[in-house]
């Protein structure tokens, strides 16, 4: 279970999603890298309509907890077995909600926060059923350390975004650089999904993504909400 303190608050968050619903592509910086990672089955142009995924809520971890390699993944043989940090602004839904109209969507967030989508390569590219599995493995979504409530964020479609692997920058960008804009967003999967309160929704990740081995440090610091921060661990 992550419980996270609510900024400006003595107030604390129960993080309990029915659905965690991925955002993939949606900074151009991002999609210019997507050959050169291996990303395949997916457009290497601007995509025309929000490309989703699902992540399981298993994959939740609090801030300063462990995420973890699974031996198991090493029985595959995989020529270059690569676990991918992803750093992301995560919005967390208000209430239960279904079409929401564009001018609406920010009255249905509750807050904001850092998520890490954390992402299994070699079986994201293999299987056939997609992403689903390579994204949801255990403790690959670590959530946190904060949750700013929509009227402390100012404009979260103006937040540096920047993500140090063992204290190097390895991304740094802007959510004003997103493809499909939060209320785009919110529009889009309500008319796919009828979104339940507490329903997590990732933005997508900005350019930059790269492994993690075991003994790293990754740290995903998103302006006006913090820094949040992980050990990588095989076992």
């Amino acid at each position: 279970m992550v419980i996270l303190p609510i900024f400006n608050s003595k107030g604390t968050y129960k993080v309990s999603p029915t659905k965690i619903i991925g955002l993939g592509l949606n900074y151009h910086s991002h999609i210019k890298e997507s050959s050169s990672i291996n990303i395949k089955a997916v457009p290497d142009e601007i995509p025309k309509e929000p490309i989703l995924f699902p992540k399981t809520p298993n994959v939740l971890i609090g801030h300063e907890e462990q995420i973890v390699i699974p031996k198991f993944l090493k029985g595959y043989n995989f020529d270059e077995l690569r676990i991918d940090y992803e750093a992301e602004l995560a919005l967390i839904i208000k209430d239960k909600c279904k079409d929401i109209p564009i001018e609406e969507a920010y009255d249905y967030i509750l807050g904001y926060t850092c998520m890490n989508d954390i992402s299994q390569r070699n079986i994201q590219f293999l299987d056939k059923s997609g992403w689903f599995r390579g994204k949801s493995l255990d403790t690959f979504g670590p959530i946190g350390p904060i949750l700013v409530l929509s009227k402390d964020i100012g404009d979260p479609q103006n937040l540096n975004i920047r993500c140090k692997l063992n204290d190097k920058v390895v991304q740094d960008s802007n959510t004003k650089y997103m493809i499909f804009s939060i209320p785009e967003i919110i529009e889009f999967v309500s008319k796919n999904f009828t979104l339940e309160k507490g329903d997590i929704i990732l933005t997508g990740t900005p350019s930059g993504v790269g492994p993690l081995i075991d003994g790293d440090i990754i740290e995903v610091e998103i302006e006006k909400i913090g820094v949040l921060r992980n050990s990588v661990i095989e076992k």
